[in-house]
């Protein structure tokens, strides 16, 4: 296959595609053309994009590339998708979503010990939106489950790795209760903070987190 089809049918790709595709995808597809050739062709569609002063350009996400708009232009992509709220958090899943991103793995109620509220109903939303994943069971009595952000986590804040999160000092003490989170995180771990690899108020979300979270 020439270069130049093999370029063009991987921005279409790129372009239909709602998720970031990996190269392995990509080569799956194209099955004549290696992974370097596929890399060569992302970086001069990227450069062609870049060079024309497009509104988007291929960025990397979460392990795979993804053709994504300018954020300049996030004023009036909001006006345009205002009335759908189907992806939208809630300021209370958003800090809950945070914690477990900051200190994963992490159970139910070391996230309701930094937050000071109780989380079942927006660890369940989170759940459900498949940001956050169980990622085993802590080895206390009692064997709670640990949380951890997935791969859709990076997906939907467009990262290409944990990585790449702000720094805790980069927020106002205001913001996602991260006061909270950097006074959790100068404590030492309790021992015994091992994943098995088997595995107050409230924040007037659905409750509904399952009954084996809860330590005895």
């Amino acid at each position: 296959m020439e270069q130049e089809q093999a370029k063009r049918i991987i921005e279409a790709l790129l372009f239909t595609s709602e998720r970031p595709l990996s190269i392995t995808q990509i080569r799956e597809t194209l099955e004549e053309t290696d992974t370097e050739a596929i890399k060569s062709a992302i970086s001069r569609l990227q450069n062609e994009y870049s060079d024309s002063g497009r509104s988007f350009n291929i960025t990397p996400v979460a392990g795979g590339y993804q053709i994504s708009t300018d954020p300049v232009y996030a004023p009036w992509l909001k006006k345009l998708y205002y009335k759908s709220r189907k992806n939208k958090l809630s300021h209370p899943a958003l800090e809950t979503l945070a914690i477990i991103a900051y200190r994963q793995p992490i159970t139910r109620q070391e996230v309701e010990d930094i937050r000071g509220v109780n989380v079942d109903g927006v660890l369940k939303t989170i759940l459900e939106k498949s940001l956050v994943r169980i990622s085993g069971r802590k080895k206390i009595p009692g064997r709670p489950f640990l949380y951890s952000s997935t791969k859709q986590f990076l997906e939907f804040f467009a990262l290409q790795s944990l990585e790449e999160l702000p720094k805790l000092e980069e927020f106002e003490d205001i913001d996602l209760a991260f006061q909270n989170l950097e006074e959790a995180k100068l404590k030492e771990h309790p021992k015994g903070n091992t994943q098995d690899s088997s595995g107050g108020k409230e924040d007037g979300e659905n409750k509904g987190i399952a009954q084996e979270d809860r330590p005895d």
